[in-house]
């Protein structure tokens, strides 16, 4: 069994734009490395990863448009989040396909990029409320392992599934 999630990938010119929102070091204020930036559809938590590909094997869904922004808000106490929309279809897709799989699936989907982790005495980071705006096609998904370590969670993919009409990355 292994820690994992299904997620898409921003592209590079959208990770490159997000590392100009404020990121001071603070107490209490985890930001994520710009390297783990991503959109979860569904946390999967312990499962087998043979099994999730299987489940996800032949998986279809249409080219979309994701929107970030248009700024930085909280999501609960405890995330920095940018909000994210046109993903719903994709994640109620894999939703479905892996709905046996893993932790129980949740109720609800909320797109969104996690920036920061808050503990519950941290004074809210700068970048609450910064602006920050970006369009991007949706050209696949993966599936995602996370490793924790003390200086934070490591991720590697382990399957992508393009969407309709792009190339296997």
């Amino acid at each position: 069994m292994t820690r994992l999630f299904v997620a898409v990938w921003p592209p590079e010119e959208v990770v490159a734009d997000l590392t100009a929102l404020p990121r001071k070091d603070q107490r209490g204020v985890r930001f994520v490395h710009p390297d783990n930036w991503h959109l979860t559809l569904r946390f999967l938590g312990e499962a087998n990863p043979d099994a999730v590909i299987a489940a996800l094997d032949g998986i279809e869904f249409a080219p979309a448009e994701i929107r970030l922004g248009p700024g930085v808000d909280l999501l609960g106490d405890h995330a920095l989040v940018l909000p994210a929309t046109g993903l719903d279809d994709v994640a109620r897709t894999v939703t479905e396909r892996t709905r046996d799989l893993g932790d129980p699936p949740r109720k609800r989907f909320t797109g969104h990029l996690t920036l920061a982790r808050l503990k519950p005495y941290a004074q809210m980071p700068h970048a609450l409320g910064a602006m920050f705006e970006a369009v991007f096609p949706l050209e696949g998904i993966a599936l995602v392992q996370s490793r924790l370590h003390p200086d934070g969670a490591r991720y590697d993919t382990l399957a992508t599934w393009p969407a309709q009409g792009h190339p296997p990355a």
